[in-house]
């Protein structure tokens, strides 16, 4: 058997398990679990599967929390590059997504007379994000409990580069990634229901770090910037 003919059937078996794993947890969270414990017995399979998960996470907006759970469950804290990885890698065709329709607006929103409400948004993420540099807005705002997708579409709509987006985003969702390990690593001992998730005050923390990166730079671009207009 050649290479070929073995990646398309780990790829083609990831992907009838990840289905499977997806109904499971919908049904009953231990019948996913024990397909889980299946699946981690192989690990390319297993990471085969995962893939799969990341490029269909968007399409069912999931969580991109969920894919570290998934991988802390199967790999343990080693695979925490992996999952960041992941979580990266699956923003990227929203934003690109986002990014095009962005750019059907005009190359430059300076210059488009169109007053309408997603031009005005465009124009203010882009005063936002020049003012606190790209890397920092897309950090600061994924500490932010707010969903994955909507940040990314925010920051392809604020013009954003591709560079800056990345290195952003792997900022800006390694914590959530390392809770995400963590509770992947405990996960059979929190459904036996001997433990919690993620303590609400590492949320609570991340949130406040986020909201002081952001604070100085929301204040130049929305306050000041009008208090100066008037």
């Amino acid at each position: 058997m050649n290479r070929r003919t073995t990646v398309g059937r780990y790829a083609l078996g990831g992907t009838a398990v990840a289905a499977i794993a997806a109904v499971a947890l919908a049904v009953s969270p231990e019948a996913a679990l024990s397909r889980l414990r299946w699946l981690a017995t192989d690990p390319l399979r297993f990471g085969a599967a995962v893939v799969v998960l990341a490029a269909v996470r968007p399409l069912l907006a999931w969580p991109t929390t969920l894919l570290a759970v998934v991988v802390g469950f199967g790999y343990g804290w080693v695979g925490t590059p992996f999952a960041l990885a992941l979580v990266v890698g699956t923003a990227v065709p929203p934003y690109a997504l986002a990014r095009a329709g962005r750019l059907r607006l005009g190359g430059d929103l300076d210059t488009v007379e169109d007053s309408g409400v997603a031009a005005r948004f465009c124009r203010a993420g882009e005063r936002f994000a020049a003012e606190s540099g790209g890397v920092r807005a897309v950090a600061g705002t994924r500490l932010l409990p707010l969903p994955s997708d909507a940040v990314t579409v925010g920051a392809a709509a604020a013009g954003v580069g591709a560079r800056p987006f990345v290195f952003g985003t792997a900022l800006g969702e390694l914590p959530w990634v390392l809770c995400g390990v963590a509770v992947g690593v405990s996960l059979d001992r929190l459904a036996a229901g001997s433990g919690s998730l993620v303590d609400p005050a590492v949320i609570l923390g991340m949130a406040g770090v986020g909201a002081l990166v952001l604070a100085g730079p929301l204040y130049r671009t929305f306050v000041r910037s009008d208090a100066a207009a008037a």
